[in-house]
């Protein structure tokens, strides 16, 4: 079982109630939790989702009520998506997959990831708006931008370089 964890902001857009929560400690694994969080750009619903351990980043964008109150489904779907454009090789990308066979909703609980979010939210924001809006900017060009950024919870690693360093811990 793994968390993704959810601000009220979406906790509340998904209709979470309290006792559907939780609070249990994720399965030791090689990704982990992820931190999640709703942003408005161009007046539309998108998903942000961060990695605990690496803070590899991505969004999903122009979101509907029905794939909100399916995080998981989006998250699922999503995640093999930028595993498989990163080029990540297909023994990892399924054992990534794996560990998100069950995954439950909690509470945030790390203010470095809050940070690094609330930073990654300001950029998207930002490059999305300066490219031309929801509708002409290269999301993807703008995820690979977003997770090449140096950022100070890294020590100024980039989140593909803690992605990087993970896969080759997983392989040793």
């Amino acid at each position: 079982m793994q968390l993704i964890r959810c601000t009220k902001k979406l906790q509340k857009e998904m209709g979470l109630k309290k006792n559907d929560i939780s609070t249990q400690e994720p399965d030791g694994a090689n990704l982990g939790s992820w931190h999640a969080n709703l942003i408005y750009i161009d007046g539309k619903k998108c998903i942000l989702f961060v990695n605990d351990k690496t803070l590899f980043n991505f969004i999903a964008t122009n979101v509907k009520r029905a794939e909100i109150k399916e995080l998981s489904n989006l998250f699922k779907t999503t995640l093999k998506f930028m595993l498989e454009t990163n080029k990540i090789p297909e023994n990892v990308k399924s054992e990534f997959m794996q560990e998100y066979e069950s995954i439950q909703y909690a509470n945030t609980n790390n203010k470095s990831v809050m940070g690094s979010m609330n930073d990654y939210a300001y950029h998207y924001k930002d490059y999305i708006q300066t490219r031309g809006g929801l509708k002409i900017a290269d999301t993807l060009f703008i995820i690979h931008s977003l997770n090449n950024m140096p950022m100070g919870a890294l020590k100024y690693n980039n989140s593909y370089e803690e992605l990087a360093k993970l896969i080759e811990t997983m392989n040793a």
